[in-house]
C-alpha cells in the first residue's frame, strides 16, 4: 500500500496541513506526520529526505511558511514527487514570500505547488498521483470529482 509522508515546518503549520490529511484518509491512504524544520532541524530533514522512500511513502507534501525552505530541501534529497505547500504565517509577508520561495525551484529540482495554504489540493493530487498506478485510489478519485461536479449541479438548482 502505498503512504504519503505530510511534513511541515512548525506546529503552527498543522491547521493547514490537516486538510492534507483529512483528504487523503479519506481516499484510504496511508499517511505518516512529521515535524521537519529546514532551519532548526537540518540533520532531521537530511534524514528524511534521504530516507521516505524505504519506508514506504510514494509521495511527500511539505508545508512550510516565511522563508519556506522545506519543500525545496526534501525534493533536493529525495527521489520522490514534492508537493509544497505555502503556509501564510505570523512571519510571512502576506504569504507571498512562501510562495515564490516553494514555487521559484531551479532545474532538476521540481516542486509541485499549491496555492497558499492549499493543503486539500496538495492531498488530492497526491491520490492522483498515487492513483496513476493503483486502481482502487483511482476509482475513489473518479467518485471524488462525480461529487464535486454534483455539488455544482446541484447548487445551480438552488438559483432558480
Amino acid at each position: 500500500m502505498s503512504k504519503v509522508g505530510i511534513i511541515m515546518g512548525s506546529k503552527s503549520d498543522l491547521p493547514v496541513m490537516q486538510e492534507a490529511i483529512d483528504i487523503l484518509k479519506g481516499f484510504d491512504i496511508e499517511v505518516e506526520v512529521d515535524i521537519v524544520s529546514a532551519h532548526r532541524t537540518p540533520e532531521k530533514m537530511f534524514e528524511y529526505g534521504k530516507l521516505a522512500h524505504t519506508r514506504g511513502i510514494s509521495v511527500i507534501i511539505a508545508g512550510a511558511g516565511g522563508a519556506a525552505h522545506l519543500p525545496g530541501m526534501i525534493a533536493s534529497l529525495s527521489p520522490l514527487p514534492v508537493i509544497g505547500v505555502p503556509v501564510k504565517s505570523s512571519n510571512s509577508i502576506d504569504g507571498w514570500d512562501s510562495v515564490l520561495s516553494i514555487l521559484q525551484m531551479p532545474g532538476g529540482v521540481p516542486v509541485a505547488t499549491v496555492a497558499l495554504n492549499g493543503a486539500k489540493n496538495a492531498g488530492i493530487l497526491a491520490a492522483q498521483i498515487i492513483g496513476s498506478s493503483d486502481k482502487c485510489v483511482l476509482d475513489k478519485i473518479v467518485v471524488f470529482k462525480e461529487g464535486l461536479k454534483q455539488k455544482v449541479i446541484e447548487s445551480s438548482k438552488d438559483l432558480i
